[in-house]
């Protein structure tokens, strides 16, 4: 089983094609070519932390058809437009604010994250090697050593596991990447 991270989906969001609609041409493309990418890296025994603003502006119904479809054992760390429609689904467990979890990367190595829709500046464990995961921000934020957007327009519109998110930090911090893969970091 995998863990995968993401975020800012939009579902079901007309107003999303301000900042994809040259990727997309219709929301019917977008959410088809979310799930897709959803599906293609993300397993029916895998889970996914999605980190807020998993639909907006859709029907109760298509939230529901979309949710149904997409592989893995969905969490919902609530973001800005995660009304009702988004937080009645049948997520794993009850959505939640924040997150604080551990993790362990493809070499066993436990890391501890703090998960938020919001990018933050400072969050819990910061001084604690704790690595903080975010949305929100569509990729408009530049990643540090410590801190992530995992959000789809960050991530070619599909979710990202740990050691992804490793490698993108190892690199803003200047380590090269075949050092990192072989956790020489």
């Amino acid at each position: 089983m995998a863990i995968f991270f993401t975020a800012d989906t939009h579902f079901g969001d007309p107003h999303i094609l301000r900042h994809r609609g040259a990727r997309f041409g219709s929301l019917e493309a977008h959410d088809e070519a979310l799930v897709a990418g959803w599906n293609a890296v993300v397993g029916p025994e895998d889970a996914v932390w999605h980190l807020g603003d998993f639909a907006a502006h859709a029907s109760p119904a298509h939230c529901a058809a979309i949710f149904a479809r997409l592989n893995g054992t969905k969490r919902l760390v609530r973001g800005n437009h995660d009304s009702n429609r988004v937080l009645d689904l049948p997520w794993a467990e009850p959505p939640v604010e924040s997150a604080r979890l551990s993790v362990a990367d493809a070499q066993g190595r436990p890391h501890r994250l703090f998960l938020s829709h919001y990018a933050h500046r400072a969050w819990p464990g910061l001084w604690r090697e704790t690595r903080h995961l975010y949305g929100h921000s569509h990729g408009c934020l530049a990643d540090t050593t410590r801190s992530c957007d995992v959000g789809v327009d960050a991530w070619n519109d599909r979710p990202v596991t740990l050691d992804a998110i490793l490698i993108r930090q190892d690199a803003a911090a200047g380590v090269p990447e075949e050092l990192a893969a072989h956790g020489l970091r």
